[in-house]
């Protein structure tokens, strides 16, 4: 037994998730920055959505149309 402790994907994400966010908050209010916070904030906190997304699927087939079209 590891004592490494153990976390699902969906908890993992939404970690991620939180640190996206905290380091888009601490990134300076100038053009540039606001540019590379709106991208990385779409992109760092999609995956937790479309896990989200996918873990709804009623079937094999609506599971790949969901993970392939999010």
């Amino acid at each position: 037994m590891s004592n490494e402790r153990q976390y699902d994907l969906e908890e993992r994400l939404l970690e991620f998730s939180v640190k996206i966010i905290r380091i888009v908050e601490a990134l300076p209010r100038s053009r540039t920055g606001n540019h590379i916070a709106k991208q990385l904030l779409r992109s760092g906190t999609s995956p937790y959505a479309n896990h989200d997304e996918a873990q709804g699927a009623e079937s094999s087939k609506d599971f790949i149309h969901r993970c392939v079209f999010a």
